[in-house]
């Protein structure tokens, strides 16, 4: 509140969306600088006990097995009929795993994961015992590093124990921008005031959640409620570089096999507005007069200052190329199938 930001409810909580200064200069500063944003309402599931490692490969998509203590993996859950339960980060501890969720789907998680969940596995709730920051940007390393005597230069997804302003918290080499980055997990002592020790340096820009989304769809990360539910699969949402089938069985195994091999109906693809239109979910999309898809994300995209979108189309239109047209207000207007993601050269790699 001190900040002046405007807060919407989401999932329970009061977010910001945007702070004084607006989305541009937030855009701005996380593109070239570095931007700070108040995360904390996603969850954090602990996982404990003998049977953690394959009771995780069961309900993942990906391979848990491939990653050392210090690593992080983008994976999913998925029920048996190949919908998306969560789509959630996994990182690998000494002696335990960490999954963070979407704040939405907390209690969905749990009752999924309770009711698969073997006797040799403990499962805890860390999410309400636990804050989370992401710090994005070029300059975001720099930055952190004044504050921690941490070893910086962490690989993508990867991870570190690490004190920082005399706290005890993890930094994770990740984030939701397509820039280099840091999520900063721990206690909400140790949150408010490394978040206070980043802005008083006056190297970094809060930054709300309107911003965010504009940033998550410019690299086409999928977004949990809009591009991906419980009604769509891994492989037509281009999620198939994360679904590990080759390895031994896990939850929705069978029935993405299957999608695979017969090939989706639909993909998750993007797309660019050739005129003047913000697309936005629920939209039709039209290949030469012809019903072909749905639109689930769209928005005005700073960086490019064009309109900009997800949408599910029909298989033999979702070509890169293909032109499209999307209906706002009852009037198709003209757009093309691009490659993602829509904006390149980042310093995510960095």
């Amino acid at each position: 509140m001190a900040l002046g930001a405007k807060l919407i409810p989401f999932a329970g909580y009061d977010m910001p969306v945007t702070y004084p200064g607006g989305m541009q200069k937030e855009y701005n500063a996380v593109r070239n600088q570095a931007g700070l944003f108040d995360v904390s309402h996603m969850g954090q599931l602990r996982f404990s006990g003998e049977g953690a490692l394959d009771f995780l490969q069961f309900v993942t998509i990906n391979n848990i097995a491939t990653l050392n203590p210090g690593d992080a993996q983008y994976s999913a859950m998925c029920y048996p009929n190949g919908g998306i339960i969560d789509d959630v980060i996994i990182y690998r501890d000494e002696s335990d795993f960490l999954m963070v969720v979407n704040a939405s789907n907390i209690d969905k998680n749990m009752k999924w994961l309770r009711e698969n969940m073997p006797v040799d596995v403990t499962l805890s709730d860390e999410s309400d015992s636990t804050s989370l920051i992401a710090l994005q940007g070029p300059d975001s390393r720099m930055i952190l590093q004044e504050l921690t005597s941490a070893h910086l230069p962490l690989k993508f997804y990867t991870f570190t124990h690490a004190t920082v302003e005399g706290f005890s918290v993890m930094l994770s080499r990740t984030g939701y921008t397509g820039e280099l980055g840091f999520e900063i997990y721990g206690s909400s002592q140790a949150i408010v005031a490394i978040w206070d020790k980043l802005l008083a340096t006056g190297k970094v820009t809060p930054a709300g959640l309107a911003v965010r989304d504009i940033l998550r769809m410019e690299m086409k990360y999928c977004l949990y409620g809009n591009d991906i539910d419980e009604t769509t699969n891994p492989i037509e949402a281009g999620l198939g570089w994360i679904t590990d089938l080759a390895r031994s069985d896990f939850s929705g195994k069978a029935t993405l096999e299957s999608v695979k091999t017969a090939k989706p109906a639909r993909r998750l693809v993007p797309f660019i507005m050739d005129e003047r239109g913000i697309p936005r979910k629920d939209y039709t999309v039209q290949v030469n007069g012809e019903e072909a898809g749905i639109v689930t994300s769209g928005t005005q995209s700073l960086g490019l200052n064009a309109g900009i979108g997800l949408a599910y189309i029909k298989r033999e239109f979702a070509k890169v190329g293909t032109p499209v047209q999307i209906i706002i207000r009852n009037k198709p207007v003209t757009a093309h199938i691009v490659k993602p993601p829509f904006i390149k050269d980042t310093s995510l790699l960095s």
